[in-house]
Order: C-alpha cells, then sequence, then structure tokens
C-alpha cells in the first residue's frame, strides 16, 4: 500500500515514540510524490530538538535546520553520481557522538545514483549499522539499487502525486513533440531544428539557475559580510556554484524525461491502456497521432535513443553531441538516419 506523505510521517512518528523504529527506510515515489519532504521532517523530528519541518523546499529546509547530526548526501560533479568518497564520508559522521539527545541521521537524496564502490561502501553501512543513527534512502527508481541493499531497508512507497499543469519549458517542449507527431516525415534539417530549440531550452534554465544562485549568494553577502572573513565568501562562492549546476542537471533530466514520458504516452495508447503521464496531449492529437504514425517496434526504438541519452550524460559525453545523435535516433526517418550512416 503507497502512503501519502503525512500518512507515512505519522506512520514513522508512532514508530519512533513506540521505540519501533528501523534502522534504515527506503522510501520510494514518483518526482513530485513528496520524498525529501518526508525525509526532512523525520530528520527535524529525529536529529536534534523534536521540531517537525514543514517548509516545501528540501534544500532550503536542510539549511535552515543546520542541526549538526542530520547529514546529506546527494549526487554531485557533472556525473550525477554519488561516489565512494561520499558514502564514506557520510559512515564517519555517523559513526561520530550525538551531540544532543536526538538520532544521527542520514539522508541519500536519489539513492540510485550510487556507483558501484559507492554501493558497496553503503551496504557495508546498512549491515553494520553505527550505533543510534538512521539512514533515510530516497529515490524513484529502487529497482536500480542492488538487491542486497533494498532487502536490508523497510521499503515506504509514497503514493504518484497528482496531475500538475506542466511547466513552462516542458509546455514548450511538449508543443515540440506535438509538432513533430502530426507533421510529415522528419528530413535531417527537421531534426536539427528540434535539436536547436531543445539546446534554447537548456541554455535559458542554465541561465535561470545561474541568476537563483547568484541572487543567493547576494542576499548571504548582505547578512554575512561584516562578520565573516574573506574565506567564508571564497566557500559560499564555491558552493553556490556547484549548487547552481546540480539544479542545471536536474532541468535538463525533468526536460529528458518529458521526452521519455510522451513516448511512454504513445506507447499506452498503442495498447489502449490508462494512466498517460499527459492526457492533454492525447486530447490535442500529439501522442495519439504519433501512436498511429509509429509501429510499437519504432517507438521503442526511439525511446532507446532518448534511454542512450540519459545514459551519455551519466559517463559524462560532451552534451551538444550526446544529444544530437539522440535526436537522430528519436525524431529522426529512415531517410535522414541513412544520410548520417546510422
Amino acid at each position: 500500500m503507497a502512503f501519502s506523505p503525512e500518512a507515512a510521517f505519522e506512520f514513522l512518528g508512532r514508530a519512533h515514540r513506540g521505540g519501533r523504529l528501523a534502522h534504515a527506510y527506503l522510501i520510494t515515489g514518483e518526482p513530485g510524490s513528496g520524498k525529501r519532504t518526508l525525509a526532512l521532517r523525520l530528520a527535524g523530528l529525529l536529529g536534534g530538538d523534536g521540531r517537525e519541518l514543514e517548509a516545501a523546499e528540501p534544500a532550503d529546509a536542510v539549511e535552515a535546520l543546520k542541526l549538526p547530526d542530520v547529514h546529506t548526501v546527494e549526487p554531485e560533479s557533472k556525473s550525477r553520481l554519488i561516489r565512494v568518497e561520499q558514502t564514506r564520508e557520510l559512515e564517519k559522521a555517523l559513526q561520530m557522538r550525538s551531540s544532543g539527545s536526538g538520532r544521527k541521521v542520514g539522508i541519500l537524496f536519489d539513492a540510485e545514483r550510487m556507483n558501484a564502490a559507492a554501493s558497496n561502501s553503503f551496504l557495508k553501512t546498512l549491515e553494520e549499522p553505527p550505533s543510534n543513527s538512521l539512514l533515510l534512502l530516497l529515490t524513484a527508481h529502487p529497482e536500480m539499487l542492488l538487491d542486497t541493499i533494498l532487502s536490508r531497508c523497510i521499503l515506504v512507497p509514497l503514493a504518484a502525486p497528482p496531475q500538475r499543469e506542466p511547466e513552462p519549458r516542458q509546455r514548450r517542449l511538449l508543443d515540440l513533440l506535438g509538432r513533430f507527431a502530426q507533421g510529415p516525415e522528419a528530413s535531417l534539417g527537421d531534426v536539427f531544428r528540434m535539436v536547436r530549440e531543445f539546446t534554447l531550452l537548456l541554455a535559458e534554465a542554465k541561465t535561470d539557475v545561474q541568476e537563483e544562485g547568484g541572487a543567493e549568494l547576494k542576499r548571504e553577502e548582505s547578512l554575512y559580510k561584516q562578520t565573516t572573513d574573506g574565506k567564508w565568501l571564497e566557500d559560499r562562492e564555491e558552493h553556490f556554484k556547484a549548487l547552481s549546476e546540480s539544479r542545471y542537471l536536474q532541468a535538463r533530466a525533468t526536460l529528458i524525461e518529458t521526452m521519455l514520458q510522451w513516448w511512454g504516452d504513445v506507447l499506452r495508447q498503442q495498447q489502449e491502456a490508462g494512466g498517460l503521464d499527459f492526457p492533454s496531449e492525447a486530447d490535442t492529437a500529439g501522442t495519439a497521432a504519433a501512436a498511429r504514425r509509429f509501429s510499437t517496434p519504432e517507438a521503442l526504438r526511439r525511446v532507446a535513443a532518448l534511454e542512450g541519452l540519459r545514459e551519455n550524460f551519466g559517463r559524462n559525453v560532451q552534451e551538444q553531441l550526446a544529444i544530437e545523435v539522440a535526436f537522430l535516433g528519436a525524431f529522426g526517418e529512415g531517410a535522414a538516419l541513412e544520410k548520417t550512416g546510422r
């Protein structure tokens, strides 16, 4: 049975008050299901002073809590992976004595992004958990975790979030996909026009997150520049640089996921299945047109091209090249592919 975030919090809160809390929980759910907010509310409840966290933005909430016994790990660097150095640092932090009466809490955001070395390292932590600690693993893709990790965690599945309106950049991407579905056979030039429009969306996303990070840094400067030294400012600049990069990679991943969901709707309509991610696109004949136009094997081949794009980004392949190759596979027709020798 899947929980709402509130029901899951109440369930785990009762286990805590009854002394029945396990040492590790795997919180699963689709993007937007409330995994982060749930984990941070638990951290606020258990990690020091017993306060509940109700902040909407997880990153801001972690910054606001500043609890010394709450430790977080999430993907970093261009590869968007969790590295073994991060899991080892987490284990060291959890081995330390608690600063208060609460538990030491370790949270792994996007736990499926652990590389092989990190997974094996973290498995040892699960097998011999530090005393008075709680481990929370968050993922939308539990099938990507090692079976040995899954078997050592209590599963807390969260219900799918209600349908939400696409964000502006998603809306523009869906419009682009709709034009592709209803247009004539895509030429090589058509594919590269799609590449240019997608690249423009990415450029806008990068500008937005950089401006957001710059504004946050300025707010901190105005608050602390009179009371801290230059080293603090240097560290915060590096922090916001890394944060902006992470936010950009998340925005990029959202756009790729949007394309995969769109093709998933095409496949669902071919099978006359429900549960469309973008039901409004079926009404406008976007995914419906693609379902009529392409066979199921053709649609699956195009999905594979976009999944390859996500994998190439994980391997740190040059962004523009990876996009061009993937779009030729996902949106090119036979004639266009023959011209490139693919």
